[in-house]
């Protein structure tokens, strides 16, 4: 009975229940659009990381993101080669060059050399072909979603980058990083463009073997390495994220911008449902008249905040699917973590019964007589 009566006054003032809709719908779709974009923009920060396929990274002393400077011997590689809990160990050579245009300007690219014959470490996926264009000495990848930056060059053209000649050998898909775009190619030839000497190696990878306790091989690897940082891929992407937000100007525009949208959404659905409530106080009060409990209108308008919540959230998240769909592909990262939609929605129902509670306490002491006035 409750129910029903909760369902005839959603129905009944039909412009009231659609614009609580509506407001739950727009707050749902920009803050999930907001939230989708940084979290894209968080993966990028640690693709390199992520899709390395290592499990543990080696740096210069006293460095902990990818970001700063500095080399490791290279000799190190056979070090740790010679231990037990150790699969696979590969040096990785990274450093800013300029690629040069057609027009003769310049453009920054991210160097990224991986050692032949393996590729460890390289790209993570290609829009064709293999990686085994890294093979061929000045063979390079860059990604599709990069090419106008770097001039379209095809498939085949000789590029300069910091004065040495490169061949781009195949196109990337989505093998991409936060910053100037990737330039894969093999350690040889990036140690050309860099200046890095064949001795040294800005990071190397390690891949544990599948049944070995990553904790303990991290400390016997700095046992082993005093002089060099050894962070397992998680510490280390997650350094790059927090270096990436707090220096670069990121954290302090668009985690700014991200957060007072969160803060605007909150106002907005529990002011919405705040209004809902308080335009049918005289409805309330014709209930309370028929004999209805205090605890009767308290379920309708917890009912109601119910039902205008997950109608906005179903149209909300309908929206926010179109948009993820629309700019997959795209140059725009926009990433939602399995555990985000949830969490929206938790949050969203949240609001839309504070917004009713706030009212609720007007509600329940409307005067049943009040109805006839």
């Amino acid at each position: 009975m409750r129910r029903h009566a909760a369902v005839r006054m959603l129905l009944h003032d039909r412009s009231t229940t659609a614009g609580a809709v509506l407001g739950v719908v727009a707050i749902v779709f920009l803050v999930g659009q907001q939230l989708a974009v940084m979290f894209g923009l968080l993966t990028l920060m640690a693709a390199l990381v992520d899709n390395s396929g290592a499990d543990i990274w080696i740096l210069f002393q006293n460095t902990y993101n990818t970001s700063s400077a500095g080399s490791v011997p290279t000799r190190y590689v056979d070090r740790l080669a010679g231990m037990a809990d150790i699969d696979w160990v590969e040096p990785v050579v990274y450093g800013g060059a300029q690629l040069r245009l057609a027009d003769g300007t310049s453009q920054p690219v991210q160097i990224v050399g991986v050692s032949r014959p393996s590729l460890l470490g390289g790209p993570w996926k290609l829009a064709a072909g293999s990686n085994d264009v890294l093979l061929e000495y000045d063979g390079a990848t860059v990604d599709r979603l990069d090419l106008k930056d770097l001039g379209d060059p095809a498939v085949g053209q000789v590029v300069e980058v910091n004065g040495k000649r490169i061949r781009v050998a195949g196109y990337t898909e989505g093998s991409r990083a936060f910053g100037a775009p990737l330039v894969f190619t093999n350690a040889t030839k990036a140690r050309e463009i860099t200046g890095i000497p064949a001795d040294r190696s800005s990071y190397i990878l390690v891949k544990l073997k599948p049944t070995v306790d990553a904790r303990g091989a991290l400390a016997g690897i700095r046992n082993l390495l005093p002089k060099a940082t050894a962070l397992t891929a998680a510490e280390l992407a997650g350094n790059n994220k927090l270096y990436n937000l707090t220096n670069t100007g990121i954290g302090s525009s668009f985690g700014f911008s991200t957060l007072i949208g969160i803060v605007v959404g909150v106002v907005i659905i529990t002011l919405t449902m705040y209004t809902n409530v308080l335009n049918r106080q005289r409805d309330f009060a014709v209930l309370r008249a028929l004999g209805a409990r205090r605890r009767d209108v308290f379920f309708i308008i917890l009912f109601q905040a119910l039902t205008i919540g997950f109608i906005g959230l179903l149209v909300g998240f309908f929206l926010l699917a179109g948009f993820l769909f629309g700019v997959k592909g795209s140059r725009l990262p926009a990433n939602l973590p399995l555990w985000l939609p949830p969490a929206h929605a938790l949050f969203t129902f949240a609001l839309c019964f504070l917004g009713s509670a706030l009212a609720l306490r007007r509600a329940l002491k409307i005067e049943p007589a009040s109805a006839f006035r």
